[in-house]
C-alpha cells in the first residue's frame, strides 16, 4: 500500500469507510433473508409475509444506494416472492 500523495491517502480512507458500510448493509440484508426463510420453514405464512416486506424494503434500499445492482435486486425479490407464493399455495391445498 504505497500511498504517496495526499489525495491517494484520502481516497484510501474513503474506500475503507465505504467498504465497511457496504459490508454492514449486505450482512444485515442476508440476516433478514435468513429470517424470511426460517419463517417459511416454520410454515408461518403471516410472519413470512411481514419478513418479506422488510426484506423487499432492504433490497430496494441497497439497490438505490448502489450496493446491489438493480437487476440483482429485482432477481432476489422475484425469487423470494416465488418462494412465498409457493408456500401459500401448499398451505391452501393441504
Amino acid at each position: 500500500m504505497a500511498l504517496r500523495t495526499k489525495s491517494a491517502k484520502k481516497k484510501q480512507r474513503q474506500s475503507l469507510k465505504k467498504r465497511a458500510k457496504n459490508n454492514y448493509v449486505k450482512s444485515t440484508l442476508r440476516t433478514k433473508i435468513k429470517e424470511f426463510h426460517s419463517a417459511l420453514a416454520e410454515n408461518d405464512i403471516n410472519k413470512a409475509q411481514e419478513k418479506f416486506k422488510v426484506v423487499v424494503v432492504g433490497i430496494n434500499k441497497a439497490a438505490s444506494k448502489g450496493i446491489l445492482h438493480k437487476n440483482t435486486a429485482s432477481r432476489h425479490i422475484s425469487r423470494l416472492s416465488k418462494y412465498l407464493h409457493k408456500k401459500k399455495t401448499e398451505n391452501r391445498q393441504s
